[in-house]
């Protein structure tokens, strides 16, 4: 099946690539004359002078245009009388208008060099130079993300070392910028993530967003620090806003295909033309294959592989001038055979000799198929699944009204999620079954106003709602199997091993949450003088919760004897509970920026913001027999910021950019660990307060236009201020104490050094004819070592890693490029995050990073 698809993606490819005949066609028909006069002329480089193949010559005013040949010529027939002015586009080179005035011309066009200080963003709701805001901001550009071989989040989060990305799989992924945002761990559906996620002004509430495909994005806009008085979601961490290239008038289309290591073959297409006078269509396609990593040893076949297929659709309707109406609709669906996880250590506990690992598999005859994790090897006697399936649809109407925009945002999204996964890591059968299908909806509405009020003040109102309903799909289903009564024993007694006791034994739980987020919030910019500018903002939020959670026992051995009954429900036990949680807040921010003049902006931003309140809906702890009730609800978080930042233009071509900041966050939500099977995906608990405060430096520079290195670093220092009752870690279960004061420990997946350097060299020239650039580019990203478990253990530490990507290429003034990628070329053995087993029995899995991979991407550009 896999090979079938393969060879569909690659005749699907060829198709892509022949249709462009079709398209040519189609833009040929444009050219047809008006009357016969003839003007004729060239277009050259304006450095070499040499002659530029393929430009378009375009009049203004009409469709008719025409196209340079080899030796940069042009000719076209029209019956205006001259001098007439033409548009002049090629890729790679400035646009230029130009009035010729005599029927031969020579023309000369200038390489495109984008001054550094002038890139345009999004991330205050209306266009602005970067270098201009008082926000950090770091931005990714999709040609980036292209070249490197990337294509989702998970592949750009070497480039920017103040984002941290973990994920098990599409549901378990944690998605933080400055080490806050998400929980670290196993994902409990009852919180709202601190990052926002942003496709085109959309809010997406689900992390496993980030798993999708980039589908012809223009860039990545990451955000760092709370942005609730910008965004309709409130942003206490930081947001991803991503901007997707919308339909244009004029007709293009662009096609690539890109095959690699592992039987990675990925196909991309966009069309993107006119479909009447003030109507715009663009359709955009990703499909991407990669066997697996890992080989499963039990079932003698690859796990963890990319098996994706995204679509996106567009119509762009301008019914006047003042109005911008843009329709999208979107799907995903991700069928991997994965995702499994090979044993990275076992930690010596303190429960009883017999009750440790070792132990217990040796009793068991079991032995681990392989010494180390970095074999990529695993041992699952389960199947591994994980069916990821995302889409919805929206609607964005921008209306010009005086010197601003009022724009509407209504958006319906959907999550549907299908696992199966062996939670022990074991060919053994002791947890089974983990599966918890899920499906999700969301609705969201948002009016914003974002323009200029008066000549010294502008500014963005709005208001916004997001109604979520989340439940399992039909069940959420967690099941042993018969040796797990050897892993669950607890005392010298033989009825641990009665037949049949915990065959296909488990709970099947049915839960729903109805989410209710509601708020108005606004930013003003206040222009004392020209130099001095006041921004203060200020939010309201409602959030409410609704939850049911039921969860009954089935199978094992069917018996009433009460010895027994008790040991059954020592693993599982039935639980319901129902409960509901709301609050309301302010909030806002108050920032001064102070532009010393064009090449010196400094600014200072106090903020203060809140995390929406939070359910427990993965089970709960019970103590003496009974649940902890108590535990259902979790406060919301009080976040306190401050920030001071200096952005600098040293130069035309540099810039240098220098930020400190300090986030204190009292009740602090958290997800922590328990022995107990029966919390199998841990549950959220408020730690009483943390601090993370940092230092973050970064900068760009270009060398006589052929040379961009790219740099940033990031020191990180986060905390534990005070955490009286979190749960010990793994090597301290079965001591004494079940729960640890661990204040002035350091928070899970944090490294204090993080940075990434970048350099890409180009340089003009030709291959097989056809002139272009040459590139030649590297990445090395660096992090040190962190912590991967909520309480902070001396096992459950990663050690700090270097990554090193490349590139080599050529791109042609066609349009036409070839790149020759590898990610991790040093093919580095690193985990990612390390995870103790249910029922703390001391092994513990890794989540292993991707190995070397390589590959070449063909792309084709067409206008």
């Amino acid at each position: 099946m896999k090979k079938n698809k393969i060879l569909q993606y690659a005749v699907l490819s060829l198709f892509l690539i022949v249709g462009t005949k079709a398209f040519q066609g189609y833009a040929q028909e444009q050219t047809t004359p008006i009357i016969n006069a003839s003007i004729e002329g060239q277009i050259i480089d304006a450095d070499t002078k040499r002659p530029l193949d393929g430009v378009t010559v375009q009049l203004e005013g009409v469709t008719h245009s025409v196209r340079t040949d080899r030796e940069g010529n042009f000719r076209f027939v029209t019956g205006q009388k001259l001098p007439v002015r033409v548009i002049i586009t090629y890729l790679g080179y400035e646009k230029k208008t130009v009035v010729l005035s005599s029927p031969t011309s020579v023309v000369e066009l200038k390489a495109s060099v984008e001054n550094l200080s002038e890139v345009i963003v999004t991330s205050r709701r209306r266009r602005e130079q970067l270098q201009e805001i008082p926000i950090p901001v770091s931005l990714v550009r999709a040609s980036t993300i292209e070249d490197a071989g990337a294509f989702n989040v998970g592949r750009i989060k070497e480039l920017i070392p103040t984002v941290q990305l973990y994920a098990s799989n599409a549901r378990n992924t944690t998605l933080n910028i400055r080490g806050l945002g998400s929980t670290y761990g196993l994902t409990n559906d009852g919180i709202d993530p601190g990052v926002g996620f942003y496709l085109d002004g959309v809010y997406i509430a689900q992390p496993a967003a980030t798993w999708l495909d980039f589908i012809d994005i223009e860039q990545i806009e990451v955000l760092r620090g709370p942005q609730g008085t910008l965004f309709g979601k409130n942003t206490t961490a930081g947001a991803f806003n991503i901007t997707s290239r919308l339909p244009k008038f004029d007709p293009e289309a662009n096609f690539e295909v890109s095959y690699g290591n592992y039987g990675y073959i990925q196909g991309k297409a966009s069309f993107t033309g006119p479909i009447a006078n003030n109507l715009a269509e663009r359709v955009s396609f990703s499909g991407t294959q990669r066997a697996g990593t890992l080989f499963n040893v039990y079932t003698n076949r690859k796990i963890n592989d990319i098996n994706n297929l995204g679509f996106r659709g567009q119509l762009l309707y301008t019914p006047s001038e003042a109005v911008e109406i843009v329709l999208a609709a979107d799907k995903t669906i991700q069928r991997p055979d994965g995702y499994g996880w090979g044993i990275a250590g076992v930690v010596q506990t303190q429960r009883a000799d017999y009750r440790q690992f070792n132990a217990i598999i040796s009793d068991l005859g079991y032995t681990v198929p392989y010494t180390s994790a970095f074999e990529r090897k695993v041992d699952l006697d389960t199947q591994s699944k994980a069916d990821n399936e995302l889409g919805g649809a929206s609607a964005n109407v921008d209306i010009k009204i005086g010197n601003g925009t009022l724009t509407s945002t209504s958006a319906w999204r959907y999550w549907k999620w299908v696992p199966l996964n062996d939670r022990d890591y074991l060919g053994l059968p002791a947890f089974t079954i983990s599966a918890g299908n899920s499906v999700h909806d969301q609705w969201s509405q948002e009016f914003r106003y974002s323009g200029t009020i008066s000549e010294k003040v502008s500014g963005v109102v709005g208001l916004f709602g997001l109604w979520q309903d989340l439940k399992t799909d039909p069940v959420h289903t967690e099941e042993a199997g018969s040796a797990l009564w050897r892993f669950a024993q607890n005392s010298n007694s033989d009825l641990w091993q009665t037949p049949g006791l915990f065959d296909n034994y488990g709970i099947r739980t049915v839960y729903g949450i109805k989410t209710t987020s509601l708020a108005a919030y606004t930013q003003i910019d206040w222009a004392i003088t020209p130099q001095l500018h006041v921004l203060p903002g200020i939010r309201y939020n409602y959030d409410k919760k609704i939850a049911n959670y039921n969860r009954t026992r089935y199978g094992g051995l069917e018996t009433t004897d009460p010895e027994l009954v008790k040991l059954k429900n020592g693993v599982y036990s039935d639980q319901a509970f129902d409960t509901d949680a709301s609050a309301a807040n302010w909030s806002g921010q108050l920032s001064l920026q102070y532009k010393l003049n064009t090449q010196f902006n400094a600014f200072a931003t106090y903020s203060i913001s809140y995390k929406p309140v939070g359910v427990n809906v993965g089970g709960l702890p019970t103590a003496n027999g009974e649940v902890l009730l108590e535990l259902a609800r979790v406060k919301p978080e009080a976040v306190h910021h401050k920030e001071l930042g200096v952005k600098t233009i040293p130069t035309r071509n540099a810039i240098l950019n220098l930020t400190v900041y300090q986030t204190d966050i009292k009740d602090y939500q958290t997800l922590v660990q328990t022995p107990e099977p029966g919390v199998n995906r841990g549950y959220l608990a408020n730690a009483e307060k943390v601090r993370v405060q940092g230092i973050e430096v970064d900068g760009n520079f270009r060398i006589a236009d052929v040379l961009t290195i790219n740099a940033a670093v990031a020191y990180t220092d986060g905390k534990y201020v005070k955490f009286e009752n979190a749960p010990v870690p793994l090597e301290e279960v079965g001591g004494p104490e079940a729960f640890k004061d661990i204040s002035g420990g350091e928070l899970p997946g944090i490294s204090k050094w993080a940075g990434s350097l970048g350099a890409e060299l180009t340089h003009k020239g030709s291959l097989l004819g056809l002139p272009g650039s040459y590139l030649l580019g590297a990445d090395v990203y660096y992090r040190s070592k962190f912590s991967s478990n909520p309480s902070p253990s001396k096992y459950l530490n990663i050690d700090g890693y270097a990554l090193i990507n490349a590139r080599i290429g050529f791109k042609a003034a066609n349009g036409l490029s070839i790149i020759v990628w590898s990610r991790n070329l040093a093919d580095k053995d690193y985990y990612e995050q390390l995870l103790a087993a249910p029922g703390s029995y001391g092994q513990y899995a890794g989540v292993i990073g991707d190995p070397r991979t390589y590959g070449v991407t063909l792309r084709y550009n067409l206008k």
